[in-house]
């Protein structure tokens, strides 16, 4: 099947300041572009007949949501469809692989058991049915008890970032899977200069996130970021090119909500820190944009996974 493919664009902040003077209306402009995306893609999965759908994305993207706003869409459409996540299919704390340092690699292949996602997926799309791990978070180990699972004639959604990575998915018939890849296409320049990269506004969102949700620190979130980006390069982007459809997860009005978070970060980190200058940069850039209330967005948006 050909490939969907969505190129970058280079919008100025100008341009986005003179959208937020009309906020209401250009949020809601943004939020039906994307749910437009959204049933576009739901109406190509139908399309190519497929029974299952592996949707990855880099860190940040908005691919866990966006799995469930597919599935959700499918369901409008009276095909039962269900999101499996590859967290699931973890290998116990013991098995994990470990880097250089010893911290254990959570974002290596390895650290899943391939041979069980294999399975899983085979039993699902030649039965209809089959039964999942379920892992435990806390423990760092998998549950005694599996997850039942039946197509029941619909469409199974297994996101994560490992999703398009031939290890998984080279067992399975190729006539029978669509692969969905998930990423920002919109960066932002001013006076013509890019400021600021999908990269830089995935990066905003993840500080927002972790601090909001996950309890991280700023710090702790800016120390890892660079190794996530790595580990995005060498597991996530290099696959890129096996995906069906490119699934376009950016919001226009988003630099203007994220803008009242990140801009007061300037200062926050000593001069000497090591992360001290590229947090200030990306405060700067976003103190170029025009803030937005979170009121704006509405409850159901997928920008509620990183924003609240």
């Amino acid at each position: 099947m050909p490939a969907i493919w969505i190129p970058k664009r280079l919008v100025e902040i100008s341009l986005i300041n003179t959208a937020a003077e009309s906020a209401a209306s250009f949020a809601r402009h943004c939020e039906h572009e994307y749910e437009g995306r959204v049933h576009a893609a739901a109406s190509e999965i139908l399309g190519s007949g497929c029974s299952v759908v592996m949707l990855t994305g880099p860190s940040a993207s908005g691919k866990t949501t966006t799995a469930h706003k597919l599935a959700e869409a499918l369901r409008l459409r009276g095909i039962a469809s269900q999101v499996v996540s590859l967290d699931n299919f973890y290998k116990d704390l013991k098995e994990y692989p470990r880097l250089p340092d010893g911290t254990k690699d959570y974002e290596n292949i390895t650290a899943l058991d391939v041979d069980e996602i294999q399975r899983c997926l085979n039993e699902l799309i030649t039965t209809g049915r089959t039964d999942l791990p379920e892992f435990d978070f806390l423990t760092e180990n998998r549950k005694p008890d599996r997850i039942p699972l039946e197509l029941k004639g619909g469409v199974c959604i297994v996101e994560g970032i490992h999703a398009l990575n031939p290890q998984l998915t080279d067992s399975l018939p190729r006539d029978q899977v669509y692969k969905v890849y998930a990423g920002l296409r919109e960066e932002y320049s001013h006076r013509g200069q890019r400021v600021l990269p999908t990269r830089d506004i995935r990066l905003a969102r993840r500080m927002v996130r972790d601090y909001k949700f996950r309890g991280h620190s700023l710090e702790k979130t800016l120390n890892m970021w660079d190794r996530v980006c790595a580990g995005e390069d060498k597991f996530i982007k290099v696959f890129k090119k096996e995906a069906d459809l490119l699934m376009d997860t950016s919001f226009s009005y988003e630099i203007c909500l994220l803008a009242p978070f990140v801009t007061p970060l300037a200062g926050e980190l000593p001069e000497n820190h090591p992360n001290a200058e590229r947090l200030n940069a990306l405060a700067g850039c976003f103190s170029l944009v025009e803030p937005l209330s979170l009121d704006l967005v509405p409850e159901h948006s997928m920008l509620r996974e990183f924003l609240g």
